[in-house]
């Protein structure tokens, strides 16, 4: 206790009320001197004044969830650059593609549809699935409806659906 205000290790102590602490995380992250900067300018200009427990996660979710800065603030990442054409396959079946049309009415049980396309012939094989399925369902058809006939690829293209990151 200072001059009548609880400190703790030279910070305002302000415990466990949390309206204040949204107050106070409120008015040094939108003010004009805290202009909704990220996280951590705002944390250290909250820290160097107070202190309380979970002072940090509550900081983090508070900027992570601001919607002035989700609507104003910008990606930090590079620019696109022009696409890149893959290299013409060698083949028939050396690269497939694989991609899931999804969102369809019911039909026969079936709601989504594994397309399947060789990159040399642009033939295609439209396969029928039924939500939810997996990678081992998936990669089970593949062998019947595709290796069975062509053979195993040397390369797959897919878009990184989750289905295809998973651990199959």
């Amino acid at each position: 206790m200072q001059e009548g205000i609880l400190r703790y290790k030279g910070h305002v102590w302000i415990g466990s009320d949390t309206e204040i602490q949204q107050h106070l995380i409120q008015t040094l992250h939108a003010s004009t001197a805290g202009g909704h900067s990220v996280f951590h300018p705002t944390y250290n200009r909250i820290k160097r004044l107070f202190a309380w427990h979970g002072m940090k996660e509550q900081v983090k979710n508070f900027v992570r969830n601001c919607m002035v800065c989700q609507q104003a603030k910008t990606e930090r990442i590079l620019p696109a650059r022009l696409l890149q054409p893959l290299p013409i396959p060698k083949k028939p079946w050396a690269v497939v593609s694989l991609d899931f049309i999804e969102g369809l009415p019911r039909s026969g049980g079936f709601d989504t549809i594994l397309v399947i396309v060789d990159k040399f012939s642009k033939y295609a094989h439209f396969i029928p699935l039924a939500h939810p399925f997996t990678a081992l369902q998936v990669a089970k058809l593949f062998m019947k409806e595709i290796f069975r006939l062509h053979g195993l690829p040397l390369a797959l293209i897919s878009d990184r659906d989750k289905v295809f990151t998973s651990k199959v």
